[in-house]
């Protein structure tokens, strides 16, 4: 199959419950949601679960292990970090070892805040910070279970990679056309 780019594709899921702190931000795929009548997400870093769910999928499909292994979240410098920093990080770390990303989508499982409104600037971020295309998309639980009983946020992401050194012709242009 030469000439055919040479791809891997990586899943992570992120779940964080919301945090008793009232000053506390709620941060979605790089979006400050503060002030919507939610808490924020408990966690080390910004707790941002689309950024994070991201991360685990690239590191994933580039064969890296998970987000805690490489930022830990008993390292004491992330603590408050920006998750799209954090992103950008493993995306570089994916990089040195020949993967760029290629695409991500990502599902946001929450009964509230509500998320549609946001939605199209979170995929822009994200897509900023991947250097592809991001899709992020919103659903809820319905009522079942923790998420449903709205005690916090989940995020399952899919990201696809292909080598760096790979060629692209004859690939697909994630556009529906052919290049």
């Amino acid at each position: 199959m030469s000439g055919q780019p040479r791809l891997r594709v990586g899943q992570g899921i992120d779940v964080h419950a919301f945090s008793e702190d009232p000053a506390r931000r709620l941060v979605l795929g790089g979006v400050d949601l503060s002030g919507q009548g939610v808490p924020g997400l408990d966690g080390h870093s910004d707790a941002d679960a689309v950024a994070h769910a991201i991360a685990d999928a690239v590191l994933g499909a580039a064969g890296l292990g998970d987000l805690g292994t490489h930022l830990p979240d008993t390292d004491p410098a992330l603590r408050d970090a920006d998750s799209l920093d954090l992103l950008g990080r493993v995306v570089a770390l994916a990089a040195d070892v020949g993967w760029v990303p290629v695409n991500a989508d990502c599902t946001v499982v929450a009964e509230q805040p509500k998320l549609a409104p946001h939605v199209g600037r979170m995929a822009e971020l994200l897509s900023g910070v991947l250097g592809a295309p991001v899709n992020v998309k919103a659903t809820r639980a319905e009522g079942l279970g923790a998420l449903g009983r709205a005690e916090g946020i989940a995020c399952t992401a899919v990201v696809l990679l292909a080598a760096a050194d790979s060629t692209t012709e004859g690939a697909p242009t994630g556009d529906g056309e052919s290049p």
